[in-house]
């Protein structure tokens, strides 16, 4: 999971560009990055750490020119080598810069035949690299110095036969303007905004939309599944649909957890959404008798808050703030190793005795991934009182792998994984596992008014939307993203 941003502007764009990226940083904690074009001057700044962190005046004022793109980042491949962090650059053709959230199930195919074909060496195993090579391999078929907008979306239209999976992308163009295109499912968001200045209009595209809410944008739409978008330096926007076959299907995941409720994704609130799911489990919660003795209801702060009120009202129960979060400590499914994640839970959460002391709790979270955080999380609320703790997700049960852009656990370290909800409850250490069915999830978000035929379910029901994803590939990953791969990864980084 990624968060990206670019502006073609009428002024200097670096401070409108570090505060998207840190309306944005819940995409991404591991590193940061930021590219500006000062007519045809190319600066980067890029590093490890929270946005905050990587930036400071000195760099902010080489960050010069109307024109750049940024990146939040935290590793899909269990990595936090600086090197890694975005956005990339090639200097041939024209010079491109790229900033991509996703991830290609073909990148070492791509790779390959990037290589042998196209005589591109590729420095990293990132597949934003891939995608950045491929992308100016097309454009250099184009003989013009001056880049036409359909030389630009012939490319796309290449590149889209060439890589699988999912992926949405911002690229600044030296000398030309910028692009922004997304994968032929949808499955990662981006849109694109407008605002007016006295200088004329400015352009932003971003993963979310609570990024051009923040500097003052107006959205015009989603980019959609298949589409380019170009932006000339001049301000003029042309669109094109360039993949052969499209269909969108936004990642389910973005609705349960890594969207901010106050985005909008392909038009639908992730805030409403979110208070459906709510109303959706508390249905299946009211027809089980065995939940009748619930007394309050308490989220896990901070993504499952939405879902907890609605639940609450719905069954008419209390709802109380029951966690008080540590906010300087970041999501723990991320984290690379399983003594840091317990540590990290008890650091990030404390309970309020008074709200758990003899009650009969509801604990509300948006998933259960490993189901560390919330055997640790139950714990908690034991010793804080309660006589029985009762565990509600508002997603499926998780039990495989996530392939097109989300750094999820080996399916055999899913707590979920080959267990069903009793022994869920178990190795947890709950009195009761309450999961939302996969249809009520998806009715929650399409709500019947938004006609969205498919979704990227995947990693709740094992289906694949895109070729490429075969037993060999899924057990590849499967050893990149297992504890012990990430422990040793760690243990032979260089201290910086």
């Amino acid at each position: 999971m990624c968060g990206v941003v670019g502006i073609v502007g009428k002024e200097p764009v670096n401070q409108a560009i570090y505060d998207a990226l840190t309306v944005l940083q819940h995409r991404g904690q591991d590193s940061a990055g930021i590219a500006t074009c000062d007519q045809l001057q190319l600066h980067i700044r890029r590093g490890n750490g929270l946005v905050r962190d990587v930036f400071k005046t000195v760099h902010m004022q080489e960050l010069s020119g109307n024109t750049g793109i940024g990146h939040v980042r935290y590793p899909t491949a269990g990595s936090s080598r600086s090197s890694l962090a975005q956005p990339f650059y090639v200097n041939s053709p024209y010079g491109i810069a790229l900033a991509h959230n996703g991830n290609l199930v073909n990148a070492a195919e791509v790779k390959k035949e990037l290589f042998l074909s196209d005589r591109r060496h590729i420095n990293t195993d990132s597949d934003s690299e891939v995608l950045l090579n491929a992308l100016a391999h097309e454009l250099q078929q184009s003989s013009r110095l001056k880049l036409d907008p359909e030389d630009v979306f012939d490319a796309v239209t290449a590149v889209h036969r060439r890589c699988l999976g999912g992926y949405a992308v911002v690229a600044m163009i030296i000398g030309q303007g910028m692009l922004a295109f997304r994968d032929p499912n949808g499955i990662r968001p981006i849109v694109f905004g407008e605002r007016e200045t006295a200088q004329g209009k400015e352009y932003m595209v971003a993963s979310e939309s609570v990024a051009l809410d923040a500097s003052g944008y107006r959205l015009i739409r989603d980019i959609r599944p298949g589409e380019a978008v170009f932006i000339g330096l001049d301000g003029s926007i042309h669109t094109r649909l360039c993949a052969e076959q499209s269909q969108l299907s936004p990642c389910l995941f973005e609705f349960v957890y890594l969207a901010r409720p106050d985005s909008i994704i392909d038009g639908i609130s992730v805030y409403k959404a979110r208070l459906r799911m709510g109303k959706a489990l508390a249905a299946k919660i009211a027809r089980d008798a065995r939940y009748d003795d619930i007394d309050v209801v308490i989220p896990i702060p901070d993504t499952s808050r939405t879902s907890a009120l609605s639940l609450a009202n719905e069954l008419g129960k209390e709802y109380r703030e029951g966690f008080i979060k540590n906010r300087y400590i970041g999501r723990t499914f991320i984290m690379p190793g399983q003594k840091i994640r317990k540590k990290s839970v008890r650091q990030k959460l404390n309970a309020i005795g008074l709200e758990f002391r003899g009650k009969n709790v509801l604990l509300v979270d948006d998933s259960i991934v490993r189901g560390t955080t919330s055997q640790q999380i139950i714990q908690m609320a034991r010793e804080a009182g309660a006589r029985k703790v009762y565990f509600a997700s508002a997603a499926p049960p998780v039990r495989y792998a996530n392939v097109y852009g989300i750094d999820m656990p080996s399916p055999s370290e899913l707590i979920a994984h080959g267990r069903d909800e009793d022994e869920v409850c178990e190795a947890i250490g709950a009195d009761g596992v309450i999961y939302q069915e996969l249809q009520d999830l998806i009715d929650s978000i399409t709500d019947g008014r938004h006609p969205i035929a498919r979704f990227d379910a995947s990693c709740f029901d094992g289906n694949y939307i895109t070729p490429g994803v075969t037993e060999r590939y899924l057990n590849e990953i499967d050893s990149q993203r297992n504890d012990h791969s990430r422990q040793r990864h760690l243990i032979s980084q260089p201290v910086t």
